[in-house]
This record gives structure tokens, sequence and C-alpha cells, in this order.
């Protein structure tokens, strides 16, 4: 029952928090471009120096010319921006410069108009950066906490590599059934904590993958669709035992197996019988 019940939550491994580095790499919310986020150890009440890049994902080169805008805020209040929309001809910022006020978590978001003198539709991208020593975790290594949680670390690694940003609807969808549901209940605390080795062994290597390879992205976009549509089942019922949690568990397992193994496995034996005949 125990094997069951952690086969339910495996589909949680999206929306595991990632440890705080230096450096970040995001696509925008459209995929046109990749934005590389650098940075220095943060010291509060002094400017931090935040290298920017924006890279062309087809060439995995820096794109000149560039017109982008930036909007800063720290648990849901805007404190600087939207800037002016500006242009960079070299596809970099060097110098630009921000002072971290006091420990917290700060959400960078970039917004890109333009692309060689060309306006596009609006793309966003963001990065979370985590100060303090209290909030921030060391590079590559796994939080320690009871319970995982989006203050502690950001986003979610693979979720938003593969949906542009930590802000989409569908990352939102996972992380509110892992705290409105998931971590209702012992066991599932108890998991995750588990859990979050199993995640941080293979997850940075499927973002990053993501980010190098559209393909692979779009692939992983329709590969979660049927999961997302499941587990949004759940936003529909009310969980109030861990009884009850391994019911629709059991239930929501069944049904992925369904459609990730039972659907093709059926089509190649429908395909088999129809080539043999």
């Amino acid at each position: 029952m125990k094997f069951l019940f952690g086969l339910f939550l495996i589909p949680l491994l999206f929306t595991s928090a990632f440890a705080q580095s230096n450096e970040q790499v995001m696509s925008t919310d459209k995929g046109t471009l990749d934005v590389k986020l650098s940075y220095d150890e943060i010291t509060t009440g002094e400017l931090t120096t935040l290298r920017t890049d924006f890279i062309n994902p087809q060439t995995q080169k820096i794109q000149e010319h560039i017109d982008w805008s930036l909007t800063v805020s720290k648990e849901g209040e805007t404190l600087w921006g939207p800037t002016p929309l500006s242009h960079t001809s070299e596809g970099s910022l060097k110098n630009l410069k921000y002072e971290f006020e006091e420990d917290g978590t700060y959400n960078f978001e970039f917004g890109i108009e333009g692309i060689l003198f060309q306006p596009i539709p609006l793309e966003k991208v963001s990065f979370v950066i985590v100060v303090g020593e209290a909030n921030a975790q060391p590079d590559n290594q796994i939080p320690e906490t009871s319970e995982p949680s989006d203050d502690n670390g950001g986003g979610c690694l693979i979720a938003t590599a593969t949906y542009g940003s930590e802000l989409a609807p569908q990352v939102q969808q996972l992380r509110e059934l892992r705290d409105n549901k998931i971590l209702q209940t012992e066991s599932g605390k108890s998991f995750m904590n588990s859990f979050n080795a199993f995640y941080y062994s293979f997850s940075p290597i499927i973002a990053d993958y993501e980010r190098e390879n559209p393909v692979f992205k779009e692939s992983m976009k329709v590969t979660l669709t049927p999961l997302l549509t499941s587990l949004s089942l759940l936003n529909h019922v009310n969980i109030d035992s861990e009884q009850e949690m391994l019911s629709y568990g059991i239930s929501l397992i069944l049904l992925n197996v369904g459609m990730y193994a039972g659907i093709p496995v059926f089509g190649i034996l429908k395909l088999y019988q129809f080539r043999k005949n």
C-alpha cells in the first residue's frame, strides 16, 4: 500500500523546489528567447550587479538588439518598475544593478517586446532570487525541511522549464495541488521530504535539456497534459483522511497507467492485427 501511495506522489516531482544558485537560465513564456541571469554573492544594503544575457535558443548565441523592461517584486508587492522599455544592442546587460534592502524572496520579471528592431508581442520570463542565510540553499544541496515550500527555494525545475515561467497556470496548478492536498496528510509530508533526493538527482538535467532542445520541450508539454488533467480531478474532491488520500491516489494511478501505457499498448496490438490480416 505504501508503494502505491508513493507512485501516486511521483507526479509531484514537477513541483519540488530547487536550490538557489548564482546563475539561472530560463525561457520566455513563448520560447522565443532564453535569458541567463547571473550574479555574485548578495549583500543586503549594497548594489548587486545582475549580468543578463538574451540568448537565441536555436544558435545558443547571444541575440543582439533586444527591447526589454524589468519589474522587481517581493511577496507579491512591486518594488521597482516596470521600467521604461529599453534597448540593448549587444544583447547583454552588464551594468544592471539592484539593491536588496532585506532578506526574502524576490521575483525579477523581464518583458521582451522587440528583437532586431522588430516589435514582437510581449513575452515574459521570471527569475526567483532568494536573499538571506535563513532562506537560501547551498548550491547542489538538498533542502532539509519538514515541508517542501516555495518560500525555501522558488519555482519548479521541470515544469518551469516546460512552460517557460513559474507563474504559468500549469505550474501554479501543481503547486496548489501539492500544498492544498498532498501536504495536508502526514504521509504526504513524509514522502515529499524523501522524494526530494530522488527529484534532485535528475531534474536539473531534464530542465537544461529542455532549454537546449525546443522539440523536446514541446514533447514534454504533450506528455504532461494528460497528467495535469487527471491531477486536476483532486481539486473537486474533499480529502479529510489518510484513507481517502490513498483511495484517490490508487484511482489516479490506475487512470494514468491506462492513459500512458494501456492506450499505446492497445494501439500497437491493433496495428499488429491489422498488418497480420
